[in-house]
Order: structure tokens, then C-alpha cells, then sequence
């Protein structure tokens, strides 16, 4: 998926862990074999083309593609699955190929997991000792710094998912005009207990812009989220509080 994905197991026995981690990471690149729109063969390329159906796909692309026309009917469009007219799902697979893995992880006995892929983290559980998991949200603005930490405390289910500029530039799409989002944001942070439904919030809310945003994150159940515009101005949902420390 042209990231890195990394992964923190805590407890469990050692050889069921490693044997999930195995099926997780080869399961990772399968997804990354038939949804990867640069790989020709793929099967959400043949699906494009029109060479595949998506009965005859595997029965996970029929899956994802449902989630992102759910994203996209309840973002009323800023969500999109499809770039200059093709079909291209990558907007929510990486937070549901992420937390699917994390999600096998935890179902092998695990005390505590936590996948990152890209910087976006699904987290089960406990590291140990009832300490909860602590996510850093870097600073678009001052490169090696965070702007906040999100903390798992009283939950044993939290993601965190970041859309903006500051790694890979202007790379989020306005699905309105096909082109690059020109908005006042340089980073939106959405946390959530769900990586799918984080990842795909943060990029439709930073295509919005700051205002919007704002305003429409606040109106979806069990999502915070964390604004920080070109000028250093931060804004964030009224229940964010309750989840940094």
C-alpha cells in the first residue's frame, strides 16, 4: 500500500501470536494485490476496466466497496470512491485492511494490540499493567513535534487516523472538481473506536474545509477529532477532551 505497517502484540501465547501475525501480515499484502490501483492485474483494476465483475471478485472487494458507498452517502459526497471518473477505493482500505489485522490479533488471545499503518493506529485492548494505550498526533507545523496525545483509557477500542499534507503533500482530492483540496487545513485527526470510519472521516473532512468540517464531524456518533489550519489555529469537537492525556 506504498506505507509501512508496524505492529505492537502484548500477551497471549507466543506461538498462537505469531502465527496470527503471519496470517495478518500475508493477508496485508493480499489486500494490497487486489486492491492496488497501480498494479494492472489487479482486481480493482480489472474491475474498472469492466473485465471483472465484482461477483467474480474476491468476496472482500464487495465489502469494501459497500463501506465506501456508506462513507460516501453519509460524508453526502466528500467521501469518494472514484478519482478523475475511475474507480478507486483506496480512501478506506488501508483503515480496513489495518484494522481488520489488529482485529485477528486480539482474537488470539492477546492482551493488548496495536497496528499502525502509515501513522494511522488500531488499538485493542491493554499494553499491561491496566496502562492504556497513548497515541501521539504530530504537529503538521513544527516537523518532530505533537500537537496533542490521544489516550485509550476506558475503552478497549480506540483508532486514530490523520489526512493532510504535512508527509505527502497535496495529495487529497476534491471530489467535486477531480482536482487537489484547496482548503485552510493542513491536518485533520479523527479518533474513533473504528480505523475504517476514522480514515475515511479525516479525508472527507479536510476536502471540506475547517468550517464544514467541523461542524459535520460533530454531528457523527463516537468520532473526535482535531483541526489544525495553514495558520496554526486548532479546532477541535467538543468531546476531544475527554480523550487526550
Amino acid at each position: 500500500m506504498g506505507t509501512v505497517f508496524s505492529f505492537d502484540v502484548r500477551g497471549g501465547d507466543p506461538d498462537a501470536v505469531r502465527r496470527t501475525l503471519a496470517e495478518a501480515v500475508a493477508r496485508l499484502h493480499e489486500v494490497d494485490e487486489v486492491f492496488s490501483t497501480y498494479r494492472e492485474h489487479s482486481q480493482i483494476s480489472r474491475l474498472a476496466r469492466g473485465e471483472l465483475s465484482v461477483a467474480e471478485c474476491d468476496p472482500e472487494v464487495a465489502e469494501v466497496l459497500a463501506l465506501g458507498a456508506e462513507a460516501e452517502r453519509r460524508s453526502e459526497g466528500w467521501f469518494s470512491l472514484r478519482y478523475e471518473g475511475r474507480l478507486d477505493p483506496t480512501g478506506i482500505v488501508k483503515g480496513w485492511a489495518c484494522e481488520r489485522a489488529a482485529r485477528a490479533l486480539s482474537a488470539a488471545g492477546t492482551t493488548g494490540v496495536s497496528v499502525n499503518g502509515g501513522g494511522d493506529v488500531q488499538v485493542f485492548g491493554v499494553p499491561g499493567r491496566q496502562r492504556p494505550w497513548r497515541v501521539g498526533i504530530s504537529d503538521p507545523l513544527r516537523p518532530g513535534a505533537l500537537a496533542a496525545v490521544v489516550s485509550a483509557a476506558g475503552t478497549d477500542r480506540l483508532a486514530v487516523a490523520t489526512s493532510g499534507t504535512a508527509e505527502r503533500g497535496a495529495h487529497i482530492v476534491d471530489p467535486r472538481t477531480s482536482r487537489s483540496a484547496v482548503t485552510d487545513l493542513v491536518a485533520v485527526t479523527v479518533v474513533s473506536p473504528s480505523l475504517t470510519w476514522a480514515d475515511a472521516w479525516a479525508t472527507a473532512a479536510f476536502a471540506m474545509g475547517s468550517r464544514e468540517a467541523l461542524a459535520w464531524l460533530e454531528s457523527l456518533p463516537d468520532a473526535e477529532a482535531l483541526l489544525i489550519t495553514a495558520g496554526n489555529e486548532v479546532r477541535a469537537t467538543s468531546g476531544l477532551a475527554s480523550r487526550l492525556g
